[in-house]
């Protein structure tokens, strides 16, 4: 899996491309951090963080998160209490056939570690299994149609096809297997503690010798830490055991036992358990900020003057000033209200002295308003005096709706900015103001579209209908 920082970063690279709105504008935080140091991945996480302002993508991701461990905790407490219970019901008769319990706890505990190991030698560097991202899919676990918890379940859902989840996946699955194996020890553990057993071996094929052979060949890594191991008069005593043994005797095939299944059970288990964290972490998915969509910010960040003397910086596109006909006017605002009724007055050129009729259509925001206007300009050869404020941005959305009222006005389009004062009519504010660089982005996008903008610096007369369009 992505860290979290990078799961956040990625969601908002997802969501933008897809042109969601966010509780803090984008554009505006990548030119905040222009100036700000750190490493470009350590800027990309501040960026995405100060983007999610109010907290909603991490918390959607942290909710996913939360509930895909939640099953893991849940289903290694399931797998304990069956080992538990399982053995439970295998040590009910007070004499216990020894090999056959030991057969029980470890045969195909070892038979599935070692095809683990054998299909992991083989399977070297290949793509995961997709059962698993299918078992996992985070649409079940989380219900939701909103954009931001379809892209983080889209998010994760690529993460589990990354070919690092085979070692995330193995993982998993030594955590179900001792979890099984403690559940196990603990069943032994406290039978041992509350029931005296008498243990037994018996066998058609084998000799004594053989068996005296065979204990202590199993006996030898328990003796290692210190478990007693019985000795060959106590194997010759325990072959067919009806009824109760020596308590010492029994004490040291009780020993065994226990040694057994720590040393040939959840140690080796536990070792494997660690290698695929390990693995897991070196394979571990990281964020590929070569994509486009990172390369743009970096670049933008990176963008700076070298040499001062030498280099000569283009200008900046500066839009057409708009050329004023002598028909008939449509004035609308672009998704936002004005400060002033009259705003459209400070943007007709001086030159007309007679009054002339203007149609007010109002605020275009939503698509009826769009489509209100587009088919009165179908009807209605006029030029249409779009007031844009301040706090608009220039972004795919916004200039979508500038296109479409463009190509459906017959007598051209024209644009006057609007604000408390005009934007970029004071020199003294810097360039990197927000206001001034916003100001710059409109010249730019009016420039690429050649739509003109007006110079509201006068007065002019004109008579005002306000209609419903």
């Amino acid at each position: 899996m992505l860290s979290p920082q990078d799961q956040l970063t990625e969601l908002v690279r997802t969501l933008e491309t897809e042109q969601y709105v966010f509780a803090t504008d984008p554009l505006l935080i990548t030119e905040k951090l222009k100036n700000e140091d750190g490493k470009p991945l350590q800027k990309l996480h501040r960026r995405a963080a100060r983007i999610d302002s109010n907290g909603a993508l991490a918390r959607v991701l942290g909710k996913i998160d939360g509930r895909i461990k939640g099953i893991m905790i849940v289903m290694s407490i399931l797998w304990c209490v069956s080992g538990f219970l399982g053995l439970f019901t295998l040590l009910q008769s007070n004499v216990v056939n020894f090999f056959y319990v030991l057969v029980c706890l470890l045969g195909f505990h070892t038979l599935m570690l070692v095809g683990w190991l054998v299909m992991a030698l083989i399977n070297q560097g290949k793509q995961s299994s997709n059962w698993f991202a299918n078992f996992v899919s985070p649409s079940y676990l989380i219900r939701g149609k909103d954009d931001v918890t379809i892209a983080a379940v889209d998010l994760y859902e690529r993460q589990l096809y990354h070919s690092g989840m085979r070692w995330y996946l193995g993982k998993f699955s030594h955590q179900l297997w001792l979890a099984t194996l403690t559940g196990m020890l603990f069943a032994i553990i406290f039978l041992l503690v509350v029931r005296q057993y008498s243990f037994s071996w018996e066998s058609t094929l084998l000799s004594d010798q053989a068996l005296i052979t065979l204990t202590r060949v199993l006996g030898w890594l328990p003796s290692m830490v210190g478990f007693e191991v019985p000795d060959s008069t106590a194997i010759v005593q325990s072959r067919l055991v009806t009824e109760a043994m020596p308590l010492s005797v029994a004490r040291q095939w009780a020993s065994l036992l226990v040694g057994s299944l720590l040393m040939y059970g959840i140690v080796p288990r536990a070792i494997a358990w660690s290698f695929c964290a390990l693995m897991f972490r070196r394979k571990k998915m990281r964020l590929d900020i070569k994509l486009p969509y990172y390369q743009k910010i970096l670049n933008f960040w990176q963008r700076q003057v070298v040499d001062a003397d030498d280099f000569k910086e283009a200008p900046a596109p500066i839009a057409p000033t708009a050329t004023i006909s002598a028909g008939k006017k449509l004035v609308a605002l672009l998704e936002y209200p004005s400060d002033q009724d009259d705003w459209w007055q400070l943007g007709l050129d001086t030159h007309f002295n007679d009054k002339f009729e203007v149609e007010n259509f109002g605020i275009i925001d939503d698509r009826d308003d769009m489509a209100r206007l587009t088919s009165y300009l179908d009807r209605h050869p006029v030029q249409v005096l779009l007031g844009i404020h301040e706090s608009a941005l220039p972004d795919r959305g916004t200039l979508r709706k500038l296109d479409q009222i463009a190509s459906h006005a017959t007598e051209g389009l024209i644009v006057q900015l609007l604000g408390s004062s005009p934007i970029g009519a004071d020199i003294s504010i810097s360039p990197d103001d927000p206001n001034n660089v916003r100001y710059q982005q409109w010249q730019t996008a009016l420039s690429a579209r050649k739509i003109g903008l007006v110079n509201p610096d006068s007065h002019v007369g004109g008579t005002v209908v306000d209609r419903n369009l």
